[in-house]
């Protein structure tokens, strides 16, 4: 009996001695926070309006002040790379033409773009001071746009002159709007790496089979989940879309083409990257060539107008926008800047149309042709605005981000 008292008082002790322990690391961490908070309001004061006990407190915890003043360099340092900065005319002129002679000088020209290129089209880019991600970072709701209604940049139709004119010899593309397609590249020589809206395939067909719809596929897709509805029309099995989200992997060969990437790569002289923040197309090292000796590498050259992780690698970096860098190119070069026309565009001798059944598969728009669009146009006028679209490769990635943040 007395034994059993003295190991019920033994255990009662181990369990206060714990919790006194618990409760002195609480104590301590809130002490300790207290401090942080206390040196952070220091500096932010000029020197000469401290106190000589803020003075001392600061001299006391200099492995803090240390610490504040690495993470207030990070944050400057991330504003900065968040900053646009746009070159002197002059100086974007003069730049622009030493673009244009290792264009005319190479022997294979293969161009990197990213959502830069397709903001004059409406369509918003990601990490810009009004992308996606960083409304989202900011907490700040975003909507979606009717990606129907966009068509070919001058920058698309830029590099489709430019490759006609065999000074392209590849397009290796991050961006999911179909735009590079409709401006007329021929599929041979484009990488749409993380997939195409308009396309629908099948993969249990060998070879995959594709469709090329004149309608986002995407309106019931999201991240590990692609099937889009419909069926094939030769084996039944359900057709999926073709975007890659961020944590997938792609596998399809069309309209990824990851073959004809890495073959564009290998064979470059010359890589140009137009609009693309490279945070993402930098993990892709076959793309780079990294494993060749400096002076045996692709020379690169960026044209954006943010920060991005290759700038010390590249020849060249010209701060401008797409449409202004690619204008100023077609000039140097003595070349034409086409101008989109519909009824030329490839989309609709492309595409698919879907049997009687799943006529009422979908509810995004159709893309239409020049007659029809008056009629489309009117339409749209006696309705209005109309809702933002939902669901797809965009909306419901806006919508996943806002989630997590929310739990966060």
């Amino acid at each position: 009996m007395f034994s059993m008292d003295v190991q019920t008082n033994s255990g009662a002790s181990a369990r206060a001695e714990r919790k006194e322990r618990e409760k002195a690391k609480i104590i301590q961490r809130e002490k300790q926070r207290q401090t942080v908070k206390t040196i952070s309001q220091i500096l932010q004061k000029c020197d000469g309006e401290r106190t000589q006990e803020e003075r001392s407190l600061l001299q006391a915890h200099q492995d803090t002040v240390q610490e504040l003043s690495r993470r207030q360099s990070r944050r400057h340092l991330l504003k900065r790379k968040l900053e646009e900065v746009f070159d002197e005319a002059d100086n974007l002129k003069t730049k622009v033409k030493q673009l244009a002679e290792a264009v005319q000088q190479a022997k294979h020209v293969v161009i990197y773009t990213g959502a830069g290129i397709s903001t004059a089209a409406s369509i918003p880019d990601y990490r810009g001071p009004n992308g996606v991600w960083t409304q989202l970072q900011k907490g700040h709701s975003v909507s979606t746009s009717d990606l129907s209604r966009a068509e070919p940049t001058l920058t698309h139709m830029c590099i489709w002159m430019l490759h006609k004119f065999k000074m392209v010899q590849h397009v290796v593309s991050q961006n999911c709007d179909g735009l590079h397609l409709r401006s007329g590249l021929p599929r041979h020589a484009l990488s749409e790496l993380h997939g195409n809206m308009f396309i629908e395939v099948c993969a249990s067909c060998s070879p995959a089979r594709e469709f090329i719809r004149l309608f986002d596929v995407t309106e019931r897709t999201a991240l590990h989940r692609h099937g889009t509805g419909r069926l094939c029309p030769h084996c039944r099995a359900e057709l999926r879309d073709t975007i890659v989200h961020f944590g997938e992997r792609g596998t399809l060969e069309q309209p990824l083409n990851w073959k004809g990437a890495a073959e564009a790569a290998q064979q470059a002289d010359v890589i140009l990257c137009l609009g693309s923040s490279l945070k993402v197309l930098k993990k892709y090292s076959c793309l780079w060539c990294m494993n060749r000796p400096a002076n045996r590498r692709p020379k690169l050259y960026i044209v954006n107008l943010q920060w991005t992780p290759k700038d010390n690698l590249a020849t060249l970096k010209i701060h401008g926008k797409c449409d202004a860098v690619m204008a100023l190119l077609m000039e140097e070069l003595g070349l034409e800047i086409p101008v989109y026309n519909r009824s030329q565009d490839p989309i609709f001798s492309l595409a698919k149309p879907l049997c009687p059944q799943e006529q009422k598969s979908h509810t995004r728009k159709e893309i239409v042709p020049p007659a029809a669009l008056e009629d489309v146009s009117q339409e749209v006028q006696a309705q209005g605005e109309g809702t933002a679209v939902q669901g797809g490769w965009f909306g419901r990635g806006y919508s996943k981000a806002r989630r997590k943040k929310k739990t966060l």
